[in-house]
């Protein structure tokens, strides 16, 4: 109990030195001054296990030293000491943040139990935080997260081809982690130190494209003024990673499977052949094997890349991993905005495991920066769960419920038209807060009979 430090405030010096007395006896280590700015100075400058304050002194009463306090040490047990006549004021200092009170007169096994239950109480906060943390860990592994039976099949996945050169093809709606995964595919194998080399080929256009996948020597056209390194050619023999892959155009496409038939290539406007060194991961929120089908994406290129196939399922298929996921971004965003916020509510956390995420891991990663930024106290509150556009959680559930018939595919649409609507069909700013990419919303709004975005 040496650890366990108690300070005391209180005007009368007799009921100082008698509280201090009884519990150096039981082995705490007790401090004890005079008034309540002493106490609030106190806390500033020195930890405490426990803080005990009588409710009338003069200057700073004890309501207010609770009030400061708390500011101060949100978490440290506060004991108000209180005449039995002001045992409802003591009640409302309760309320303030205090927790526990004890009335005068009082004995020495009462303020000693007082103590025991609070010490208790933190040890099994601790012990809390201690499981927490060890749960957090065995379900975590190179930033995937999750304990549900899919993803600890692609952790299991990841380790085990991490040092493969085959080709990866990960699938999976936006939002869902793709190029987590990639990235922990890339850190988990000898590549680790090498380039990570990331390009979004729905992101660059088509007459871009060739020139920054392979480079380009001087002269190769107007504005090529010196040699060019492609991003092929800088990957060196870490890992490159294709997103959208079934946004390529079908010449790119041939371009590409030229590239991994042969491990070579050649700068734009140039002879000398280059190596391609770098294992090459692929994504896509298509399906690849309809594209074929429809004649939109070569058959060879698609088993050219799909020779390891690792599909990540939608988080409404995962909802045992909200839970994880929603205290790990909380605790990220929370150390970013200087907070000092550690758990959600149970009302908030039931909403976030009823909630469909059609934006998937993204979405729930931007719901949970935004309830930090507004969260106050230790605890994210169901009314902290506000997106942009005055769209709730709350809301979008009650979406879910309005017909129990009603498909997936109609609670996304209901919910991204009501984004769009708020938010004045911004595509910007609407494919930020549902956490899709813009190219996803404009097929959805193409799909909806949606105008094109107000240009602001």
């Amino acid at each position: 109990m040496a650890h366990t430090r108690i300070l005391i405030a209180d005007d009368e010096e007799v009921m100082r030195d008698s509280l201090s007395d009884w519990l150096r006896e039981d082995g705490y280590d007790v401090i004890a001054v005079a008034s309540g700015a002493e106490a609030v100075e106190k806390v500033k400058s020195e930890p405490w296990s426990v803080l005990m304050v009588d409710l009338k002194m003069p200057g700073m009463d004890g309501m207010e030293v609770v009030r400061q306090v708390k500011k101060i040490s949100p978490e440290l047990p506060i004991i108000m000491v209180t005449a039995y006549a002001t045992v409802d004021t003591a009640v409302q200092a309760m309320k303030e943040g205090a927790y526990d009170y004890i009335a005068k007169p009082f004995d020495p096994e009462q303020v000693g139990l007082a103590i025991r239950k609070i010490i208790a109480h933190q040890e099994v906060l601790e012990e809390n935080v201690a499981l927490r943390q060890a749960l957090r860990k065995q379900h975590e592994f190179q930033n995937l997260i999750g304990k549900s039976r899919k993803m600890h099949e692609i952790m299991e996945t990841v380790q085990t081809i991490a040092d493969s050169t085959a080709n990866i093809l990960i699938s999976g709606e936006s939002g869902t982690g793709k190029e987590v995964v990639a990235r922990a595919i890339h850190r988990s194998s000898l590549r680790r130190e090498k380039p990570f080399m990331a390009v979004s080929c729905a992101a660059i256009p088509e007459t871009l494209l060739e020139s920054e996948l392979f480079g380009y020597e001087k002269g190769a056209f107007t504005g090529a003024t010196a040699q060019k390194r492609g991003r092929l050619e800088q990957a060196e023999d870490g890992t490159f990673f294709f997103d959208e892959i079934g946004e390529m155009s079908l010449k790119s496409q041939v371009d590409l499977l030229r590239v991994l038939q042969e491990r070579e290539f050649r700068r734009v406007g140039g002879e000398a052949l280059v190596r391609l060194e770098a294992r090459v991961i692929s994504a896509t929120n298509k399906n690849l094997k309809k594209l074929v089908q429809e004649g939109k994406f070569r058959e060879d290129l698609y088993y050219r890349l799909n020779v390891i196939p690792i599909h990540i399922p939608p988080l409404r298929e995962r909802k045992e991993d909200i839970p994880l996921l929603a205290l790990h971004f909380l605790k990220k965003y929370a150390v970013e905005n200087g907070k000092h916020l550690n758990d959600f509510s149970p009302e908030a956390m039931e909403l976030l495991l009823k909630y469909d995420w059609p934006g998937n891991v993204r979405e729930l990663e931007n719901a949970v920066e935004r309830a930090v930024i507004v969260a106050a106290g230790s605890l994210v509150h169901l009314e902290n769960l506000t997106v942009e556009g005055g769209v709730t959680v709350r809301g979008v559930s009650e979406i879910t419920s309005i017909s129990g018939s009603a498909t997936l595919e109609e609670v996304e649409k209901a919910h991204i038209l009501k984004v769009l609507k708020a938010n004045d069909l911004n595509v910007k700013k609407c494919s930020d807060i549902l956490g899709i990419d813009r190219t996803t919303l404009y097929k959805r709004m193409k799909e909806y009979g949606v105008a094109k975005e107000k240009e602001q």
